[in-house]
């Protein structure tokens, strides 16, 4: 890598998160990246978050208000960030170590690229990997990487996938419509327009648990994601979405059915 780091906004949108948000934001600010902007939006919680994010003040900006919810969080973030690169973390979700070294070398070398993603570890509350057989799966999709087949199967991992902020100019910022996969969407519309590069290292971890989008209402993220693939894939594609999503529903539903007995 050459000495040139460009400057990478993270965006980390919050509402009472305390007991993961403290290791989020060390998993960003340990990562010691030289050009880095971190922005904090938080919903307004009413738990410990405000007192934890106290701590790093000195090191991030942070803003607590009343929202309306993820998707607005994250496009006043994007509104307000000032970096070449921008990537949101969810207050749950954690950076691997050397992961935004990895990314401003990648745009750094590759200075035509518009977007980039990389692998992604699924952990338990208390950091456990787990589900090693969902993280291979959509690992291998992403040696496929493109427009075609990403409307087959949503294998792109949020936590692990950052972009140039000038493609807000004309990809637009998330739609708040949607609430569990306004992801899949933007990666589509991105993927439409431009070529998203693949980094063969794992970047982040996704935490399930519980109270996130992809615990328990899992099947909710599944049956919005296949209302997005209507809008873009021809009928034999979403014919070829709808099976594996029903597929994947199905295992979910019975997997938490099982933790419940």
């Amino acid at each position: 890598m050459n000495n040139y780091y460009p400057k990478i906004s993270i965006i980390t949108p919050t509402l009472n998160q305390s007991e993961f948000i403290e290791d989020c934001i060390e998993s960003v600010l340990s990562q010691e990246y030289p050009n880095l902007e971190y922005i904090i939006l938080d919903g307004g919680s009413t738990d410990d978050t405000l007192h934890i994010v106290a701590k790093y003040e000195e090191k991030l900006t942070f803003i607590s208000q009343k929202d309306n919810g993820q998707v607005d969080a994250i496009n006043k973030g994007l509104k307000m960030c000032t970096g070449d690169i921008v990537g949101y973390l969810n207050s749950d979700d954690i950076y691997l170590p050397g992961a935004l070294k990895r990314i401003g070398a990648h745009f750094s070398q590759y200075p035509s690229s518009m977007a980039v993603t990389g692998k992604c570890k699924r952990i338990d509350e208390a950091g456990n990997e787990i589900n090693k057989g969902v993280s291979l799966y959509k690992n291998t999709w992403l040696h496929f990487l493109g427009f075609n087949s990403l409307l087959i199967q949503n294998y792109i991992s949020q936590p692990a996938t950052f972009w140039k902020r000038e493609l807000l100019t004309n990809i637009g910022y998330f739609d708040p419509q949607y609430h569990y996969a306004m992801d899949y969407d933007y990666w589509l519309r991105i993927l439409k327009e431009h070529k998203m590069h693949f980094i063969n290292f794992e970047l982040a971890a996704f935490r399930v648990h519980k109270n996130s989008i992809t615990g328990k209402t899992s099947y909710k993220h599944l049956e919005e994601d296949l209302s997005i693939a209507k809008i873009y894939a021809p009928q034999h594609i979403f014919c070829l979405h709808a099976i594996l999503n029903k597929l994947a529903i199905f295992v979910f539903r019975r997997f938490y059915k099982r933790q419940d007995n």
